[in-house]
């Protein structure tokens, strides 16, 4: 009565078929038979796989450049804008005989990522100024295991004789601007090289 709103409710007496439940049993087999003939909607996972959106954002990878060297410099901006909080990296100085191995005077001696922390947001992506990490259409394998599901360097670095191919996740403008020397973030190993005259000498 406070709201104006009251309602009468009766209780109506069940019908001779209703307190049978025979109907409702027959209704109840007739949307279950009906399944039947429908098409399926699971597969054979892992022998099938559906196909997977270009834009998928699954297993991160940690790139290396046109010479097989490390992209990753530790500078730490993949870590302050991930929102779940689940990078972690340790810094250290690029040695004189590791040159070829990573890009920069810096890299990251260690790159950890919690998988049951991150939320797969690309935030990572977006952040990373050397273009050093990208979220790949790869699912995450699963186990029951729960320090398995940080991922070191072990798993996040591309191997040379299988780079991961991320252009899908790259628009047309950003492979244009790659192309631009001008800027430092834009120049390979090989490009140092190149410019310091050192192309020839072994």
């Amino acid at each position: 009565m406070l709201t104006q709103r009251s309602k009468l409710v009766v209780k109506r007496e069940m019908s001779l078929t209703e307190r049978l439940y025979l109907p409702a049993i027959f209704n109840g087999l007739k949307i279950t038979i009906s399944h039947l003939f429908k098409r399926k909607t699971t597969i054979k996972y892992p022998e099938e796989t559906r196909p997977v959106s270009p834009i998928y954002r699954g297993l991160h990878v940690l790139k290396r450049d046109e010479a097989g060297a490390e992209r990753c410099t530790a500078c730490g901006l993949c870590a302050v804008a991930c929102p779940a909080e689940a990078i972690t990296m340790v810094a250290e100085e690029r040695k004189p005989e590791e040159t070829h191995l990573y890009r920069e005077e810096k890299y990251a001696a260690i790159y950890e990522i919690d998988m049951l922390r991150c939320i797969f947001c690309g935030l990572c992506e977006e952040a990373c100024p050397k273009e050093a990490i990208f979220l790949t259409d790869r699912i995450i394998p699963s186990t029951y295991d729960r320090d398995s599901y940080v991922f070191g360097k072990d798993i996040l670095v591309e191997s040379i004789e299988a780079p991961v191919d991320v252009t899908k996740r790259q628009t047309q403008e950003v492979l244009e601007f790659k192309k631009d020397k001008k800027h430092y973030h834009n120049r390979t190993f090989n490009d140092a090289i190149k410019k310091s005259g050192l192309s020839g000498q072994k």
